[in-house]
């Protein structure tokens, strides 16, 4: 299950490396059935920086469509489930949690990224949030928290791409910086997560976080389970 997952743990922080290159390393059920398990274990370890970044060309092409048609709608809708699922996870950690983005992202991809709650990008980096063309409202209201209404409307209204200037005048991101420059990220993260003991930063994060699970899986639920998915998926993936 862990193929497509790289897990570099050291004492104060855990390094995700989604390793799909030739898929660009977008998500499919193992991958993120791993990635839950993953960020379930350093939770019980107690780890206080989580740190996820992509392998080859992008962090995450988002949502791996490889096969669907020859899943059912009951697959499809299960396989949504689990991906909101990971962004709970990622977005109601009580860990310090760090996206690294490079490249082109896309869909449940940016959602994870959207989860964390520091995030860079590189020079070349951009986001696409496409899930609304066939039907999807996946990690909207996270969104919307990140970015403001206005711009997430313009923005998922269109379901148009956004670089890294737009994300950096949103919030989206912290700021634009160069891969190589990653390294001395994490430290920066690693020392700000331990400035705090484990109950504190916990109760702080819960405090900062707009807490909508529930609301967001239904959401997600209604749109995913609406009769036709697939058909919607097929039509807007042969545009």
């Amino acid at each position: 299950m862990d193929e497509h997952l790289k897990t570099d743990k050291q004492e104060d922080c855990w390094t995700f490396t989604l390793s799909r290159p030739e898929k660009r390393n977008a998500l499919s059920g193992a991958l993120v059935e791993a990635l839950i398990g993953q960020i379930d274990a350093a939770h019980e370890a107690g780890v206080p920086l989580m740190v996820f970044r992509g392998e080859g060309k992008n962090l995450s092409a988002g949502f791996d469509f490889t096969g669907y048609e020859t899943q059912s709608e009951g697959d499809l809708l299960l396989r949504m489930v689990r991906i909101e699922t990971l962004l709970q996870k990622v977005a109601g950690s009580t860990a310090l949690t760090l996206g690294l983005a490079h490249g082109s992202n896309f869909g449940a991809g940016v959602d994870l990224f959207a989860a964390c709650k520091l995030r860079y990008c590189t020079p070349d980096a951009s986001f696409r949030m496409p899930g609304l063309k066939f039907g999807l409202v996946l990690g909207t209201r996270r969104f919307r928290n990140s970015v403001g209404a206005g711009n997430a409307l313009s923005i998922l209204g269109t379901a148009r791409s956004f670089g890294n200037d737009e994300a950096v005048r949103y919030g989206f991101v912290e700021r634009v910086v160069d891969e190589n420059d990653w390294p001395a990220l994490i430290a920066q993260a690693q020392q700000q997560a331990v400035e705090l003991d484990a109950t504190t930063r916990a109760s702080l994060y819960q405090a900062l976080t707009i807490k909508d699970d529930d609301v967001d899986m239904a959401a997600l639920v209604r749109s995913a389970s609406q009769p036709g998915f697939k058909a919607r998926i097929r039509a807007y993936l042969n545009r």
